[in-house]
């Protein structure tokens, strides 16, 4: 297997006397199995990023169709799709082909042209159930989907949702109110138990549709973080609280329960059943010490096993709920039998232990190590994450 040559971490960093601070390692210790993109000239910086079919610059969302694949990357700094069919084995393989650019070599907000059925503009969550693609198409205050995983260069979404048609692009269809049919600036994404979940960030909510839509500015039937469709209050006009949000950005659903990334409260919000009205309280937060808890780290510089910093992506895998703490540029996950609120996380991935933070480590990028992760998807005994700051998706197995 090809690998490229990243310095080890030499960081001499003292070490925090502070209880409760060891983690159990969450991935393999070797690093990633796997980088695509981030090239690195032999002066150890970043090369520049330009598109081609195995460069990205600044990807936010990721989609492991399966252990064998499709893996589909959102690279969100370039507007487009990189879709690979398998899973690929070898450090900076290019992709199979590319959606919402005209060639791999091409970039610009909608391909430089009009909104249309295969046109992105910072598409950031993307989710997939094997069979069914939808994508967060952020800047087009849209969600795209697929009704099967696309197979060849920009093919067409099937349906569009937060718009009326493919050529729609305002932020809630151009309305000073929300609706249960717009959306805007979508960043999240989950396709769970025959729903669609959506973070629609800007409106501080998050949009469930009961089953999977079949035609083009379909309504929700439910939304939480507000106690109606049409308000978009920060934290539904109140502090924090069991049911508002400030930047929801992801979304996990496992076995019923929801776990919604509440970037701007640093928080993760736990539902323990599939809510069935809007507005519906969440039973639990991770990040903070309850529901009014709203300060990055705890109002510390320093994080610990408890607390949070912009958490921006979820996912499941082997009974644990793993989190892309992203401001803190490392991963955390918690035992899904042992939640409850404030719960402890059990392991760690991209820092040496629960206290240290850093890009990198404040050391050069390598493989073993994060800048700004924000999503995340998971499969088999692998971990996808779109290692964002880095400008690369890591393939990284689960430790032994």
């Amino acid at each position: 297997m090809t690998r490229i040559q990243l310095s080890l971490d030499q960081s001499r960093r003292p070490v925090r006397q502070i209880a409760d601070t060891c983690a159990q390692p969450m991935l393999a210790a070797g690093g990633a199995e796997v980088v695509l993109g981030a090239f690195i000239d032999a002066d150890g910086l970043p090369a520049s990023i330009a598109p081609q079919p195995d460069t990205m610059f600044g990807p936010r969302g990721i989609c492991l169709g399966g252990p064998a694949g499709p893996l589909i990357v959102t690279d969100t700094g370039h507007h487009r799709l990189l879709c690979w069919r398998r899973i690929p084995t070898c450090d900076h393989t290019p992709a199979d082909f590319v959606i919402g650019q005209p060639n791999m070599f091409s970039e610009g907000r909608n391909g430089r042209g009009p909104v249309g059925a295969a046109s992105l503009n910072m598409p950031t969550g993307i989710a997939c159930d094997g069979q069914t693609l939808a994508v967060a198409d952020a800047w087009n205050h849209r969600i795209l989907i697929w009704r099967s995983l696309p197979e060849r260069a920009n093919q067409p979404a099937d349906i569009v949702l937060g718009q009326s048609d493919f050529a729609g692009g305002l932020a809630n269809r151009g309305s000073r109110e929300a609706g249960a049919d717009t959306l805007n600036w979508c960043y999240g994404v989950t396709l769970a138990e025959g729903r669609l979940l959506a973070a629609d960030t800007g409106n501080r909510r998050v949009l469930i549709w009961n089953s999977l839509p079949r035609r083009n500015g379909q309504a929700a039937d439910i939304v939480l973080g507000q106690t109606d469709m049409t308000t978009r209050d920060d934290n539904a006009s109140g502090t924090g609280g069991a049911i508002g949000m400030r930047w929801p950005h992801a979304i996990c659903v496992h076995e019923g329960r929801i776990f919604v990334a509440d970037a701007g409260n640093n928080r993760i919000m736990c539902w323990s059943a599939m809510p069935n009205s809007d507005g519906a309280p969440c039973n639990f937060v991770l990040g903070q010490a309850g529901f009014d808890g709203l300060d990055h780290n705890r109002a510390g510089y320093y994080p610990d096993p408890r607390a949070l910093n912009m958490p921006y992506g979820l996912t499941t895998l082997a009974g644990k709920l793993i989190c892309a703490d992203t401001a803190n540029s490392r991963l955390v996950d918690y035992h899904l039998d042992r939640l409850e609120m404030d719960s402890s996380a059990a392991a760690l991935a991209g820092q040496h232990d629960f206290t240290a933070k850093g890009d990198n480590r404040w050391q050069i990028a390598t493989r073993d190590s994060l800048c700004w992760p924000f999503g995340l998807s998971a499969s088999g005994t692998t971990v996808a994450v779109a290692d964002t700051g880095n400008n690369r998706v890591l393939l990284w197995d689960l430790a032994p």
